[in-house]
């Protein structure tokens, strides 16, 4: 009783479940002369014993399945157990010690129980002298029934204060977000807490292009993967959102729905997932969102149902700023639109005042923006320019466009030679009726420079034209510019013009030729020359883009891909394929105008230039298609199936630079296994590297057989029985010396 009288002045200063359950093992563990012991709580939700305590000024808790060893037995069954040989008995757990390096000699462990439940147990371990007795566990069950109803309190306590942080959290957030206009902070924030609320490691929101039918994410956490999308109907997201029906997977490995492809491909192991569908007011899906992995276990029927009202209370605010954002990209394509055209456009409003004018039009009428807009039309295009004001008055009155072609325009003392479209604007149809709003003015601008840059442009690259234009001789008269070089070259090209002939070797190259520089010219890119059958392009010059290197890789697997639809062509027709090499580098060139006083011609020289040209060799070699230096790898932004081939010395160079291959352009017909193909042989070039050539044979040769037809695993095959045959100097670095261009 003494005891016991001692054990309810301690409890009733304890402030909390933490303080508490301190309270009562320090004093058990003093009452029973153990040397330690812990007190678990059961988790209902999860089937855990959890227990708590101080580390290193803060609380830690630790979870065992409450089936697992003595204290599970003892939960289990609701009896006292005393144990004075730990190792002797089957329902030990060992693992503890293992790890910790701590033996357990004894234990002593009693239930706690309230009104017939068990709701915990206290255990003690390791007896200071001699065994644990009935002694022992008879005072161990009175300090249980007698902090039992203390617990439970607590614990109800400590829940109905989560649930209100919760709840605070919760409107906090809601508020929070719906104050939001941009779409992207908007998802950020959702994803984010999201994961937080229902302590997942990742969350992603899709939510529906209903143009396209496809769910589409910009925010996924863990993986900087840009926008995704898919089709509306496919995987767990597709599922939920056509069914409008949450989906909760305890194992997603054991759910046929679920496609581990994402998985294989990022590395990333899923376990659970909770999804759930947004729903507007109207009771229309618009897109779902969906959690991983919930740390502890899986998710809960109160996780869906949180995961549920968070949702329906976001569903307007996404809509609306989905809306905002839709309205944001077609103002800003409008923008840019205007922005970037050549003609000038101006606007005037129904009261005849100047009410925007493009980049353009500023230009092409030599006014700046103050003695511009706001302005009468009137009194801008006064005297000698007063007859567009006649020209607007006849689109007033018969309200339809007029051209006027090849007129002239008095401007900052200069003459100015344009073409003038004006046409009225018109409201949208209401009852019947359409208001005028004002007239807009399309100004071309036909003047000499025009006319120049016309007659060149058909001589040389457009943006090379635009360039000698605007900065004159200057612009082309030699710099230093970083750019991405391509070299690309047709494999075996001899034999095939001697069975061609010369005439159908011509349209031949023609026919190739036009449909490799399509390619290049959609990604921006410059063709510098043709070189017999090769030809070298440039990414970067003479107008730089900030994914120049990108832009480069996805020419080159645009051109593979060409290549095997026209190859497709030739077969129908009965006419061998053609085979192509792509090299590509990223480097500091000399740009300019090079030649004679005869004949110029604005290219690219320098050392980038030539190890271009060495890889495009170099896939022959390899037998690759397409290989990149590390100077262009290390600079991409894009996501491409990328294998690092060797490091080599090329021909007249003394450093080594890391190669790699882009095999984005394969198929699973042309690659089978493709991503397993490429992590043995990435696994055998380390072994290579390492001169484990046993290994390194192994794994080549496993790589071999998940594609025979890949030509580097059988030439890394030869390498390693020469070398295992003939073993490299203490110099040896991997570094392979080319001694061919």
């Amino acid at each position: 009783m003494e005891v016991l009288l001692r054990l309810s002045r301690k409890v009733s200063e304890a402030e909390s479940l933490d303080d508490l359950l301190l309270t009562v093992v320090a004093f058990a563990t003093e009452e029973t002369g153990s040397d330690r012991g812990t007190l678990f709580l059961n988790d209902e939700q999860t089937g855990e014993l959890y227990s708590r305590f101080a580390h290193g000024g803060h609380i830690r808790e630790i979870r065992i399945l409450n089936s697992v060893g003595i204290a599970g037995h003892v939960f289990l069954s609701g009896q006292g157990l005393i144990v004075n040989n730990a190792y002797a008995d089957p329902r030990f757990d060992r693992s503890v010690d293992a790890e910790t390096g701590y033996t357990t000699r004894n234990l002593l462990c009693a239930p706690i129980r309230v009104k017939g439940q068990n709701i915990g147990v206290l255990e003690m371990i390791n007896r200071h002298h001699g065994d644990f007795t009935a002694a022992d566990l008879h005072l161990l069950e009175a300090v249980t029934a007698q902090i039992a109803a203390n617990l439970r309190a607590m614990q109800i306590v400590e829940r109905m204060k989560a649930a209100r942080e919760q709840e605070m959290r919760f409107l906090g957030l809601v508020s929070d977000v719906t104050s939001e206009f941009d779409l992207g902070a908007m998802l950020r924030k959702i994803v984010g807490e999201a994961a937080r609320m229902l302590m997942a490691e990742r969350a992603t929101l899709f939510l529906n292009d209903e143009k396209r039918r496809e769910l589409f994410s910009r925010v996924a956490m863990g993986d900087s993967i840009g926008e995704i999308r898919m089709p509306n109907h496919l995987g767990i997201a597709g599922a939920v959102f056509t069914s409008g029906e949450t989906i909760n997977i305890p194992f997603a490995y054991a759910d046929l729905r679920f496609n581990p492809a994402f998985d294989k491909k990022t590395g990333y192991f899923t376990r659970s997932i909770l999804c759930v569908p947004i729903v507007n007011q109207s009771g229309k899906v618009i897109g779902v969102t969906q959690v991983l992995n919930k740390r502890g276990g899986p998710f809960t029927e109160e996780d869906e149902a949180r995961l549920k009202a968070f949702t329906a209370q976001l569903a307007i605010s996404l809509e609306n700023a989905q809306l905002f954002d839709d309205v944001q990209t077609i103002k800003n394509y409008n923008e840019s639109m205007l922005q970037s055209m050549s003609n000038g456009v101006v606007t005037l409003n129904e009261e005849g005042r100047i009410a925007t004018c493009n980049q353009a039009g500023l230009r092409i009428l030599r006014a700046a923006p103050a003695g511009l807009l706001h302005v009468p039309a009137a009194q801008f295009f006064a005297g000698a320019n007063a007859w567009i004001l006649e020209r607007i008055r006849v689109v007033d009155e018969t309200l339809r466009p007029d051209i006027t072609m090849d007129g002239e325009l008095e401007l900052a003392g200069e003459r100015v030679s344009v073409n003038v479209t004006v046409v009225p604007l018109m409201s949208a149809e209401e009852d019947g009726v359409r208001k005028r709003l004002g007239n807009l003015l399309m100004i071309e601008d036909i003047s000499a420079e025009k006319r120049m840059k016309s007659t060149m442009s058909r001589y040389m690259d457009p943006a090379v034209a635009d360039q000698l234009l605007a900065g004159g001789e200057e612009a082309l008269g030699g710099k230093s510019v970083t750019a991405t070089v391509l070299f690309s070259d047709i494999r075996s090209f001899t034999s095939i013009t001697e069975d061609l002939g010369p005439h159908r070797t011509v349209s031949l190259l023609n026919e190739y030729f036009s449909i490799m520089v399509d390619v290049i010219q959609k990604q921006g890119g410059m063709l510098d020359k043709f070189i017999g059958d090769a030809l070298m392009a440039a990414f970067g010059l003479p107008v730089p883009h900030d994914d120049d290197e990108d832009r480069a890789v996805r020419a080159a697997i645009g051109m593979i891909t060409a290549l095997r639809q026209w190859n497709a062509e030739r077969a129908g027709s009965g006419k061998p394929p053609i085979d192509i090499g792509i090299g590509l580098n990223t480097d500091t060139v000399v740009s300019g105008n090079i030649g004679s006083p005869r004949r110029m011609d604005y290219t690219i020289i320098g050392d980038g230039v030539n190890l271009a040209s060495r890889l495009e060799s170099a896939c022959k070699q390899y037998g690759t298609h397409i290989l990149i230096s590390e100077n262009t790898y290390q600079r991409l932004r894009g996501t491409y199936r990328i294998r690092e081939v060797d490091a080599v010395v090329v021909q007249g160079k003394h450093r080594p630079v890391a190669i790699y291959e882009v095999l984005d352009y394969h198929t699973g017909e042309t690659f089978p296994n493709l991503l397993e193909a490429v992590n043995y042989f990435k696994g055998a070039l380390e072994y290579y590297r390492r001169r484990e050539w046993d290994k390194a044979i192994r794994t080549f040769q496993e790589a071999a057989a998940l594609n025979p037809q890949d030509k580097l695993p059988p030439l890394y095959l030869e390498r390693c029985e020469h070398l295992r045959a003939n073993p490299p100097g203490d110099g040896w670095t991997g570094v392979w010396v080319m001694t061919t261009k």
